[in-house]
């Protein structure tokens, strides 16, 4: 597996190169914009770790100008940029995930390895499955062609879900997409939320959408 770095903290992009290579992993850094920019549009690479302040070009406009472009290289972004605004833009663009700074290397790892295993996401502007419409531009749901109105952060839930069609997702993990990333276990706010939204999107209809996995999380799927 051939991995990019786009860092411009060389400390932090030699000791992320160093680790990966001893895992097995073939890398190459760019510090700045421009020359990851060149790498992406030359070298084929398995995944992409994106900081977003960068010199000369930044993570936000190569992120974007990948998926205009159509590539679906996997790109896993790393900044200290820890807002929950800068996390749902990241989303948007198309990352495949969002670690903010400082981080540990065996967190990175692991979500670089769950990346890798379950392959890109593709970046959908308009998602559709049984009778259930979601524009990820308009910010508007529809299910069999009656308006859902959702606040912003079940539209986010919902989106993210519904683009991970299939895949469990753990409470963890979705409180750390949609909410902060620093998430307190001891609270429910992710299963409150996914029953307010379950609430909106399949109670009255045939057929339910979002599943509880027992003991792990939530999925979206046909049943």
């Amino acid at each position: 597996m051939h991995i990019l770095i786009i860092e411009d903290q060389q400390k932090t992009a030699s000791f992320i190169a160093k680790a990966l290579t001893e895992e097995g992993f073939g890398v190459d850094i760019a510090t700045n914009g421009i020359d990851g920019q060149h790498n992406i549009e030359h070298i084929h690479y398995d995944l992409i770790i994106l900081d977003v302040m960068l010199p000369e070009k930044d993570g936000w406009s190569i992120l974007e100008d990948l998926r205009l472009a159509k590539k679906q290289t996997p790109v896993l972004l790393l900044t200290a940029k820890d807002s929950v605004e800068d996390k749902v833009k990241g989303l948007k663009l198309g990352a495949d995930d969002y670690m903010v700074k400082p981080f540990a290397f065996s967190e990175l790892l692991a979500r670089i390895r769950s990346i890798l295993r379950r392959g890109p996401v593709r970046e959908i502007n308009i998602i559709s499955i049984i009778d259930l419409e979601i524009d990820a531009i308009k910010h508007q749901v529809k299910r069999n062609g009656i308006r859902i109105d959702l606040t912003p952060k079940e539209f986010q839930l919902l989106l993210l879900m519904a683009r991970r069609q299939g895949e469990v997702l753990s409470r963890t993990f979705i409180a750390e997409q949609v909410w902060e990333i620093n998430f307190n276990s001891d609270t429910n706010v992710v299963d409150v939320a996914v029953r307010r939204l379950r609430r909106k999107v399949d109670d009255g209809f045939s057929h339910s959408l979002i599943h509880t996995v027992r003991g792990i999380g939530y999925v979206f799927e046909k049943r």
